[in-house]
């Protein structure tokens, strides 16, 4: 039995919904195809974004989403992607298969997508291959509402009102793809370039800097010395790879063995060790904690589906995903004075993707539901959840069995999630609710039989929520048994 103290009447902080942003890149099969089909195609679509995707995404309540990369950022020239579509310069995809982008979704068009989901567009700036005049065009030529050669050539492109930008991002992964930059020659180039993304009228734009590739702790010592003051946020990726070998085999998304499972749930928990370090530094600098760390690349990482494009990283999505993603989630919660932002990758067809289409065909994948799920958490308040999880032992290496998070939305009501990550143990809980009295509890879970159990366009339905109806609520105590391999979300009022 794991014994639990939940103290409701104790805040720890606030859940940015932020931390369920998401990232949609012009790479494989995510914007064309995934999102983007065009006004003209026989799939039904809303100003060529296709409908039944739009749907799906809507019931998440997205926050924020990414875009145009990730390493295509870097390499894309606004001024390409906007006017007549059939005037729109070609160019080639370098970094994702060598295949030809036609910019026929653009500027407008990502920003009309952000605008029929209600989410807030976080848009990625070229520093790798641009200039500075470039980026500062941009977000004039965005935000700007006044009488300037931008804001004209917007107006005479269809827009006349102009967008809000709550969130820049000047340049991306300039340790590698980015133009494989020291941080100290990056730190320069972000007080320069930065300087120019201007806040017009009333909008203000949060600026984020380049961060750190996982333990890359130096990037981030010299980026919060050199810039901190210039910076609203700072950057960090990092990706569960099963195998822990980026450049050989990273590990079947589907076919894999019980080793294979617990080596990725022990990778993914290293998100947590690298939130505590890269916050230490920043702590260094920025002890108010005022520029947010923000984990803009997060995810999955697998081979590429058998006969698949290796440049379009189309990779299936099984019940192992969906432990990732409630456990980086339950992370995100636990640091929230720090990580004001989360940015999985990606959206559709993409590496840890929540949505995969073909043809006219959509399904749901497992990571879906978990967001469906946990997006309970926004904006709520953290609570304090006091528990000693059980250790799940496998092979003589040692990780905790559970993940938790708990949260107060501004109703009162009690939302707790929790993840056993154990491939063959159930947990039994008996938490006690401390300063609150609650009355009754309902919840959805997510689990199969099978850890590599996945949807398919023939089984959509394989992997998807059930009704929790095994919680007991009784004089303050919350007792419940949680599956092998699940993922939990209970709500008290």
């Amino acid at each position: 039995m794991i014994n639990v103290k939940l103290n409701a009447g104790e805040k720890k902080g606030t859940i940015s919904r932020h931390l369920y942003g998401h990232f949609a890149e012009h790479l494989g099969r995510c914007i064309y195809e995934g999102l983007w089909v065009g006004p003209d195609s026989p799939i039904p679509n809303t100003e060529g974004i296709r409908n039944d995707v739009l749907e799906a995404l809507k019931r998440l309540n997205i926050p924020v989403l990414r875009w145009p990369g990730g390493c295509f950022a870097d390499e894309y020239h606004w001024m390409d992607g906007i006017g007549p579509a059939s005037e729109r310069a070609r160019m080639i995809n370098n970094n994702w298969g060598g295949v030809e982008e036609n910019n026929h979704f653009g500027t407008h068009e990502f920003l009309r997508l952000c605008e029929l989901l209600n989410t807030e567009p976080y848009i990625s700036g070229n520093v790798g291959s641009g200039t500075v005049r470039e980026m500062q065009q941009w977000v004039e030529y965005m935000t700007f509402d006044g009488e300037s050669p931008m804001a004209n050539l917007r107006r005479r492109n269809g827009r006349d009102e102009p967008w809000a930008l709550p969130f820049f991002g000047v340049g991306n992964e300039n340790w590698g793809c980015g133009g494989n930059m020291r941080p100290e020659y990056y730190a320069d180039l972000y007080r320069h370039y930065s300087t120019y993304v201007r806040n017009y009228g009333g909008n203000k734009v949060y600026k984020i800097a380049c961060g750190a590739n996982t333990d890359h702790f130096q990037w981030t010592e010299v980026l919060m010395r050199e810039a901190a003051g210039l910076m609203d946020g700072l950057s960090l990726h990092y990706y569960t790879i099963p195998s822990g070998n980026w450049f050989a085999s990273k590990g079947s998304a589907t076919e894999f063995d019980t080793d294979e499972w617990f080596a990725t749930l022990k990778n993914t928990l290293y998100m947590e060790e690298l939130i505590i370090k890269h916050s230490e530094i920043m702590d260094k600098y920025d002890p108010e904690r005022r520029v947010g760390l923000i984990i803009d690349e997060w995810g999955t990482w697998c081979d590429v589906e058998p006969g698949t494009n290796p440049g379009f990283l189309y990779q299936q999505n099984t019940l192992r995903d969906a432990l990732v993603a409630g456990i980086n989630l339950n992370i995100f919660h636990k640091y929230c004075s720090r990580v004001k932002m989360a940015n999985i990758a990606q959206l559709v067809n993409v590496l840890q993707a929540l949505i995969l289409t073909e043809g006219d065909r959509m399904l749901l994948t497992p990571t879906y539901h978990v967001f469906d799920m946990y997006k309970v958490h926004m904006d709520n308040e953290l609570l304090e959840l006091e528990f000693e999880s059980p250790n799940y032992i496998y092979n003589g290496a040692s990780i905790p069995q559970i993940s938790a998070s708990a949260s107060m939305d501004g109703e009162g009501a009690i939302h707790l999630t929790a993840c056993n990550l154990h491939h063959a143990e159930a947990a039994s809980f008996s938490c006690r609710i401390e300063g609150f009295n609650y009355s009754k509890v309902y919840g959805k879970i997510l689990t199969h039989t099978s850890l590599n159990a996945h949807n398919t366009f023939e089984q959509p339905d394989l992997v998807a929520p059930a009704y929790f109806e095994d919680a007991e609520l009784k004089d303050g105590v919350l007792e419940f048994e949680l599956p092998p391999a699940s993922i939990l979300v209970l709500t008290l009022n």
